[in-house]
């Protein structure tokens, strides 16, 4: 009696060792779930990441892209001291896009006259490459001769500026004095500094 009891204890622990091998062999050979849930979590962070990036504003090099002509905000002024030897024009750039932007080098400038168009030459200064917040301003310098003469000159009537490495062009009323003295011609009198240039003179 006792033979068989320990024989049908004997074959009740074995089938569960074979159950058991059983289960763990399904884990082994499907281990999907849990690798699944993994891969997707990494996925939707991929896919913040790159949503972040895309969003800065930049270009795929980390430039940032040039002002364009309609996201800036062009006035004039005149700043001539008193005593000056030529006059002085200060023109802004405000930036109006939403956006940094970069603005770098000269930017094109001609004065319209009663006579002509007169396209002022550059400085030579260095130009350097400024970027700009939105709102953020910055200014450059047009000198011009002071009509000294006695005579009526050339009487200036607007101001055209065109941004750097742009096209289109911004036309303002001429804020500095009203006539510009009669030349021979030989050069040009008008001469426009880099961005960042106002006040330094000519």
């Amino acid at each position: 009696m006792c033979a068989h009891k320990l024989t049908v204890a004997a074959l009740a622990v074995v089938a569960g060792l074979s159950l058991t091998a059983c289960q763990n062999e399904d884990v082994a050979a499907d281990p999907k779930p849990a690798t699944s849930a993994s891969t997707t979590n990494g996925g939707d962070t991929d896919q913040a990441q790159e949503g972040t990036v895309a969003g800065t504003g930049s270009n795929e090099d980390g430039k940032v892209d040039d002002c364009r002509t309609d996201e800036l905000e062009v006035t004039a002024s005149d700043v001539t001291i008193d005593g000056d030897t030529v006059g002085t024009v200060a023109v802004d750039f405000t930036n109006g896009g939403g956006r940094d932007c970069a603005l770098t080098g000269y930017a094109g400038v001609d004065l319209k006259t009663d006579a002509d168009s007169l396209s002022a030459e550059r400085t030579g200064e260095e130009a350097p490459s400024v970027v700009l917040k939105d709102g953020d301003k910055v200014s450059f310098a047009v000198t011009y001769p002071v009509n000294d003469s006695g005579g009526s000159g050339v009487r200036v009537t607007g101001l055209v500026v065109t941004p750097p490495d742009e096209t289109k062009s911004v036309t303002l009323d001429w804020p500095g004095g009203s006539s510009q003295p009669v030349t021979d011609g030989s050069g040009t009198p008008v001469k426009v500094g880099p961005i960042g240039s106002a006040g330094q003179g000519g």
